[in-house]
């Protein structure tokens, strides 16, 4: 096992996870309500193939973490997990910058009217359906992950492994569902993208 890498001070460590949890959660519901008007000089939908690319390599990467910490390589385990870290936040800068440069994009809308009629419907058929249900699992799925994400780090960086493979039994599975859905969902709605 490794040493610990900070002092353990639960108070301080709960008031920071929370107040990053809370803050995150906010800035995401709220700035998915705006679209700023920016010419960027490039396509702002390519923040949404970013996030994509990123939740790829944290998937990878978490599985990488398991066979390792399985193999007992703790010092290789903490580094990929690190950096699975660093990547999530890559992917939440993108993810925002994304939904307030690009807007709202609607499954199905092929003329990018902002509605999807009857024909556009038709046309998406039952993939919309299975669009709408991964969805509906990823959105609250990621909301809530955070501060899981957040403790686990901070149970390992103290040393107290037991704790953090408790943790780590809801965490992991989690968080890689959300990393993998949100790929499949940028496969999905990418078509629609202007």
């Amino acid at each position: 096992m490794l040493q610990p890498t900070i002092a353990k001070n639960d108070r301080k460590a709960k008031l920071f996870i929370w107040t990053v949890s809370i803050i995150v959660f906010v800035a995401v519901a709220f700035l998915s309500k705006f679209k700023l008007t920016v010419d960027l000089g490039f396509n702002p939908h390519l923040f949404a193939k970013a996030s994509a690319v990123i939740n790829s390599v944290v998937a990878f990467l978490l599985v990488a973490g398991l066979i390792t910490i399985k193999q007992k390589r703790y010092s290789l385990h903490k580094m990929i997990m690190v950096n699975a870290m660093v990547l999530s936040v890559l992917f939440l800068l993108s993810y925002i910058g994304h939904h307030l440069l690009a807007g709202e994009t609607r499954y199905g809308d092929i003329n990018h009217d902002g509605l999807v009629d009857e024909a556009e419907l038709l046309q998406a058929g039952g993939l919309r359906t299975l669009y709408y249900i991964i969805l509906i699992t990823h959105i609250p799925l990621a909301a809530i992950i955070l501060p899981f994400i957040l403790f686990t780090a901070y149970r390992a960086l103290t040393g107290e492994y037991e704790q953090h493979k408790k943790l780590t039994r809801f965490t992991w599975p989690v968080w890689f569902y959300v990393a993998v859905t949100g790929v499949i969902v940028y496969y999905m709605i990418s078509p629609y993208y202007t």
